[in-house]
């Protein structure tokens, strides 16, 4: 059945809350196509140029890079798309401290369910009416699980967190359902639920979410990409340095939370690199 995405459950709300919440054993995966529907391409490592499209209404043009596409409206600079692209690529190493089975097995998932994201100027975007109903359309018949927006505070945080939510809730949830599946049996889930426990994580600005399954899928998102964000050590470099997450690099989760680092070292390790300072750089801060 195709589901359909409300705009709102896209842009993760940051407003304190004093509303106790716990983990649940529902997990609603709402964002994911629950089929694949596209073709795998001979070369998985494509990466096409900018055009002008009315494919993903209400978007103007596209961008497509190993199988993510990056949509936008005229608005958004043609070099940030471009740099957004660079920085997908570099996550996707090709060398020899790579496995590249794996590695492949999680760009043809990434492909396969039509993995989409979403670009927008500034944090006071908006849509009319009738370009929610458009969105509507183009989220259930795609993979969108956030959006990125250009010319915002934290802008390197911005582009890393929403490109690896797509990563780890299509590719990796498809590939690693053991590990990163979003479900409540997942080694996921048991290191998000150890890292509430242990007061490192805190889930409580996610009680806006009514959905119950939803928020979970969101919670679980969300520490997929502190783990690997954290385990990179961009944190300490890029921001932001106050948020839900109390480790701040590499050593820390390590040390504090080494499930969670083990769940980093035994997969991603094997599949995905961290961008460079000089494609991050080309972001302002």
């Amino acid at each position: 059945m195709v589901r359909r995405v409300s705009i709102m459950l896209l842009v993760i709300l940051y407003a304190c809350t004093d509303d106790k919440i716990d983990l649940s054993h529902t997990v609603t995966v709402d964002c994911v196509l629950p089929q694949p529907v596209a073709d795998i391409p001979d070369d998985l490592y494509q990466v096409g140029e900018i055009i002008q499209s009315a494919e993903y209404p209400p978007f103007t043009k596209q961008l497509s890079v190993y199988g993510i596409t990056l949509i936008a409206r005229d608005d958004i600079s043609d070099v940030f798309m471009q740099n957004v692209a660079s920085t997908i690529t570099e996550m996707f190493p090709r060398s020899g401290t790579i496995d590249t089975i794996l590695q492949k097995q999680v760009l043809r998932n990434i492909h396969q369910y039509n993995t989409v994201i979403p670009l927008f100027y500034g944090e006071d975007w908006g849509l009319s009416p009738a370009e929610e109903d458009l969105w509507d359309q183009t989220a259930s018949e795609n993979s969108i699980c956030d959006i990125i927006m250009e010319n915002v505070p934290n802008q390197v945080m911005e582009v890393v967190e929403h490109i690896l939510h797509h990563v780890t809730d299509v590719g990796l949830h498809y590939t690693f359902p053991e590990e990163w599946g979003l479900s409540n049996s997942s080694t996921l889930y048991n290191v998000t639920q150890e890292a509430v426990d242990e007061n490192y994580y805190d889930i409580q600005q996610y009680s806006d979410i009514d959905d119950v399954g939803v928020r979970m899928r969101v919670i679980l998102q969300e520490y997929a990409y502190w783990i690997i964000y954290t385990a990179w050590d961009l944190r300490e470099i890029y921001g932001p340095q106050d948020s839900e997450w109390f480790i701040m690099n590499s050593s820390e989760l390590k040390e504090k939370l080494p499930d969670s680092y083990e769940l980093f070292n035994k997969t991603v390790m094997k599949i995905m690199a961290c961008p460079s300072d000089s494609i991050l750089s080309t972001f302002n801060n």
